[in-house]
């Protein structure tokens, strides 16, 4: 599986993360490209080598048209609906608008959390700025370009002092970093100065699956992310390492979200389903259960990203009756992760690989694409089936 390692040494911030995916290989006219889709304008982008200390690395810089409108603001306020519809109507990868999504919904909670309001509630101000949408969709669209299909960060790392922002002067970390940052590794390190911003917070905490120290890889490249200061104690960069894992299984852990439910009907079950899938669950699952006075139930089961567990929570609340649900951490072993597209009767249909220690010792056809094959032929879909491993495997 195509890893990348941010190594965090000197903190990170969102133009840091895409300087750092720039320096790896991803090309400006591409992201160009991908972000002219989302319908925002009003700014320019920007990449140059630059030095920080000893070290050479690439500044991304959005540059923002100033103008302000007749309350003195620079832009319109968005809220998270506002900007998961931005992102939601512009023509990108199904990956990139979900992790996307993730990173806002991630932010979204750290702000109404500080605020004292709800998500639904909140209003972006520095997060919702367009140098802010560009950074964290420019972040997933580099992950997407260079085909990363796993994050693993480094701890984050907090410098000292104030900073001025909309809300007036705050104390370092920001108190969105700090939220943010509950449940992963953090590090004080005494340098003066913000290091990890909550952009640059909410893109590795919705994203990575693993905070530490970088998995056993053969490494295929890397790259260093310009952040604006140039400190005299450590250089301001953030150093990015893109390889392919080998060696064990990957492991990681993931949240285990369960409730037990007796009055909601089987269409609203298969709905919060639905619902949960697209706020980023890895897999959702029942099972017909035995409850209290002998009633029969449902145990609703979910396993997700750590990051996004307060997201799923909300949609088992909102979605079902349930008044608790129980959680907690498992380890998880993975197998190596490789899609291959075959030709089956002129149609593509992809192959996920699941491989040991570089050996393929799982082939298994998506399902959409082999029962469109199977309504377009008319064959059955085993046989379908059957055709396309046999074809990944001559891949």
């Amino acid at each position: 599986m195509r890893t990348a390692f941010f190594d965090t040494f000197s903190g990170a911030s969102g133009d840091m993360i895409v300087g750092a995916l720039l320096d790896a290989g991803l090309p400006l006219d591409v992201l160009r490209r991908e972000l002219d889709k989302l319908d925002l304008s009003g700014y320019e982008l920007s990449a140059e080598r630059v030095s920080r200390g000893v070290i050479a690395a690439t500044k991304f810089t959005v540059h923002v048209h100033r103008h302000t409108d007749d309350d003195g603001h620079h832009h319109p306020h968005r809220n998270l609906r506002d900007i998961t519809t931005l992102i939601e109507a512009a023509d990108l990868s199904d990956s990139v608008k979900s992790r996307a999504r993730r990173v806002f919904v991630r932010l979204a909670e750290a702000e109404a959390a500080v605020h004292g309001t709800t998500i639904d509630e909140i209003h972006f101000h520095e997060v919702g700025a367009v140098d802010s949408i560009v950074d964290i969709v420019g972040a997933a669209v580099g992950l997407d370009e260079l085909d990363i299909g796993r994050v693993v960060s480094g701890p984050l790392r907090f410098g000292s002092g104030t900073v001025q922002c909309r809300h007036g002067l705050l104390p370092l970390p920001a108190p969105a970093t700090v939220r943010l940052a509950e449940g992963f590794a953090t590090e004080h390190t005494g340098v003066e100065g913000e290091l990890t911003t909550p952009t640059g917070a909410a893109i590795l905490t919705a994203l990575a699956e693993r905070f530490g120290t970088p998995p056993p890889m053969r490494l295929d490249g890397s790259g260093f992310g310009a952040g604006s200061a140039d400190r005299a104690e450590r250089p301001n960069v953030l150093r990015l390492l893109v390889g392919t894992e080998c060696g064990e299984p990957a492991a990681d852990r993931v949240a285990v979200l369960e409730a037990n439910i007796d009055d909601t009907s089987a269409e609203v079950i298969a709905h919060t389903a639905e619902a949960l899938f697209e706020a980023g669950a890895l897999d959702v699952f029942t099972v017909p259960i035995q409850m209290k006075k002998s009633r029969p139930g449902t145990l609703l089961s979910v396993i997700a990203r750590p990051a996004d567990r307060a997201a799923l929570e909300s949609v088992i609340f909102r979605q079902t009756t349930t008044f608790g649900i129980r959680r907690r951490e498992d380890a998880r072993s993975k197998l190596d992760r490789r899609t291959v597209e075959v030709e089956l009767d002129g149609e593509t249909v992809r192959v996920k690989l699941g491989l040991l220690d570089g050996e393929v010792i799982t082939v298994s056809p998506e399902y959409e694409d082999c029962a469109r094959v199977g309504r377009a032929s008319g064959r059955p879909l085993r046989e379908v089936y059957a055709a396309a491993v046999a074809a990944a495997e001559l891949a």
